[in-house]
């Protein structure tokens, strides 16, 4: 699990910046200010899990069998398909607009209950 956080963070921070150029290509200054800024909302999204990915790639120690080791498997799955949500959020809804946005909010919130269950998974003195 180390090694795949490490390497999906890395993965999508090459993503956000991709797109970051895609963002340039659709050129941004000339759209409605609602739509650039869903787009850029779903951009720093990305860099978000991307970042939150490569911390846990980072200071993973996998849990014993049980109850946290359960909590940490589910908090990474979360934080994986949450980046899956917010990479289709950011090509789809920008241009529905603000009220038809329904992947990013639930992207954000798997994001943060992963990573919730991931301090849970710790337990108390030290995480040990």
């Amino acid at each position: 699990m180390k090694r795949f956080h490490l390497i999906f963070g890395i993965v999508v921070v090459v993503v956000f910046l991709l797109t970051g150029q895609y963002m340039e290509y659709v050129d941004n200054r000339h759209l409605p200010d609602v739509t650039r800024m869903l787009y850029r909302s779903r951009h720093i999204y990305l860099l978000l899990t991307g970042l939150v990915n490569l911390v846990i790639g980072t200071y993973f120690v996998p849990r014993p069998r049980g109850w946290r080791r359960t909590l940490q498997i589910a908090g990474s799955l979360l934080i994986v398909l949450s980046t899956g949500l917010l990479l289709v959020g950011f090509f789809t809804e920008p241009r529905r607009g603000p009220d038809q946005t329904m992947l990013a909010p639930l992207g954000i919130y798997a994001v943060a209950l992963g990573t919730l269950l991931h301090v849970l998974s710790a337990g108390g003195r030290g995480g040990g």
